[in-house]
């Protein structure tokens, strides 16, 4: 049986945290005596903080401040750290998956202690196979190199491996690396949009997805 990956992002799509990374975002910016609204805000979560300083603040800002913003913003996430939710039935997706066969691969920008929170409240450590981070590639979603260093992790081609993801980068990510993309509306971004960008299914949540896997590219593999 050729090995599938089912890759998945994680703030947004398995963890609902997309609103608290808006709101820290929000205020390492008000801090830092930006006035940037939290609807700009969470359009551009999901891309690395380099690329989210420089989507919302434009080129040609004071560069020197990205690495304070980012600092200042993981430090206000980290109060959250121990009470980072995660959607129903995350957990339970992963092991579903992982005993139907699929090799399971997360594709997160987290790191360190956050992605360590973040994995505490998905619960399901034993399912998951392998981490491809925003440090171990040189660009980050939208381009491509995370969903294809996942796919490298898990030792999958690109052909019958899926993508799960809750934003427009995802999508991008993950159809410029050749995988079908599923889109959860979780995240708070449209269905047209998620369509727009390369979501071939769309689901409101784990939840759903998990109702529906038969129904989709994440059924059981077949040999």
């Amino acid at each position: 049986m050729t090995t599938r990956a089912a890759v998945f992002d994680v703030d947004g799509t398995l963890a609902d945290t997309n609103h608290l990374h808006v709101i820290t975002w929000w205020e390492a910016f008000r801090q830092a005596g930006h006035d940037v609204p939290m609807h700009a805000v969470h359009r551009s979560i999901g891309l690395g903080s380099h690329d989210l300083i420089a989507r919302l603040l434009g080129e040609d800002r004071d560069r020197e401040q990205d690495d304070a913003l980012s600092a200042a913003h993981k430090t206000l996430y980290g109060t959250y750290f121990d009470r980072l939710p995660a959607f129903r039935d995350a957990g339970r997706l992963l092991r579903t998956l992982a005993a139907n066969g699929w090799t399971v691969v997360l594709a997160t920008s987290a790191g360190g202690a956050e992605l360590s929170a973040l994995r505490r409240a998905i619960d399901a450590d034993d399912a998951i196979t392998a981490t491809a981070g925003a440090d171990d590639v040189e660009e980050g979603k939208p381009a491509p190199e995370p969903v294809r260093h996942a796919l490298e992790l898990a030792g999958a081609p690109a052909h019958g491996s899926v993508f799960v993801g809750d934003t427009v980068w995802d999508m991008r990510a993950g159809t410029g690396a050749g995988v079908t993309c599923v889109g959860l509306l979780c995240g708070g971004i449209p269905r047209a949009d998620l369509t727009e960008a390369g979501a071939a299914v769309i689901h409101d949540d784990p939840a759903d997805l998990l109702a529906h896997l038969d129904d989709g590219p994440l059924g059981r593999p077949t040999p």
